[in-house]
């Protein structure tokens, strides 16, 4: 039972800190600071603590051959296709709490591949979360009354984000088995850096200024990123995945865009207009009815 509440409390933190990384990468982006800059950097730092974190505490991070491909693949969809969808999301529809609540649809397309590749059995209740949440995204998306020239082109980039967020928890699952959680992340995030690399090396420093990239506006938004939303959340991800299995700690997504929603609110980051707040609630809900599976009374 203590291992249960210390998995619960692993994802509520993880959820805490993404939504707080909205936040910090739309500052950076309101900087002009390219997405090909902050995003590998936050990475790179990130492997790099935990193979300090790891190598300190003397855990196994030795990759067995079998694992090679998983590791990669898992490193191919988050961080690399992840981050890169997220942010221009996130840059493209210019809002925190709608690029947050687009990627806490998850459950959903969990629950499609369970479907469709796993033949999983889902209740009608399911299925009436899956048009309840689109109902909720449908009052938060569509009744902005401003909206960027790519604004729908950044809600099609954060669906993307979204596959790859569910391949990247199945193959965390298969890998946790055998390794701790913070080694998977450390690979996960050393072989995404590598991904990045020549992104990095052409976009992200093309317009390098060591005044503007290395000050502390924006380094300290960059190494809450690192050390805060990836290392740490992410180790508490794997953990909680680990521990709750995938399908149970889906539905912890569900209360990121509320977090998101005040965080930016509170921050002045973000406005929502009351029509906007009722669709997220109504999206949350959905989200949770996607994810309910009701006991079995025992006799």
């Amino acid at each position: 039972m203590k291992g249960k509440w210390a998995a619960f409390l692993a994802a509520m933190t993880t959820i805490t800190l993404w939504g707080m990384s909205y936040i910090w990468m739309d500052r950076l982006l309101e900087m002009g600071i390219p997405v090909e800059f902050f995003v590998p950097v936050r990475i790179a730092l990130a492997g790099g603590l935990l193979f300090v974190l790891n190598k300190s505490l003397h855990y196994d991070m030795v990759i067995r051959r079998k694992d090679w491909l998983k590791y990669l693949l898992l490193s191919l969809c988050m961080p690399f296709v992840y981050f890169v969808a997220e942010t221009y999301g996130l840059k493209f529809t210019e809002s925190p709490t709608i690029t947050s609540l687009i990627i806490a649809t998850n459950p959903i397309f969990a629950m499609a591949v369970g479907l469709l590749i796993f033949k999983e059995k889902f209740s009608v209740l399911n299925g009436i979360g899956v048009f309840v949440t689109l109902a909720g995204l449908w009052m938060v998306t569509f009744t902005r009354t401003e909206i960027g020239a790519l604004f729908y082109v950044g809600i099609l980039i954060l669906f993307i984000a979204v596959i790859s967020e569910v391949s990247q928890i199945a193959f965390t699952k298969s890998l946790s088995a055998t390794y701790k959680p913070s080694v998977i992340v450390m690979y996960q995030f050393l072989f995404g850096a590598v991904f990045f690399l020549p992104l990095f090396l052409t976009k992200g420093i093309g317009s390098f200024d060591a005044a503007t990239y290395l000050g502390w506006k924006v380094m300290y938004p960059t190494l809450a990123l690192a050390v805060l939303c990836s290392a740490t959340a992410f180790t508490c991800w794997a953990y909680a995945i680990k521990h709750l299995g995938v399908a149970h700690v889906s539905i912890f997504l569900a209360v990121c865009p509320l977090l998101t929603a005040i965080l930016a609110f509170l921050f002045g980051n973000e406005r929502l207009s009351c029509l906007q707040w009722a669709g997220m609630g109504i999206a949350m809900v959905g989200i949770f009815l996607t994810e309910w599976t009701p006991e079995k009374k025992t006799t």
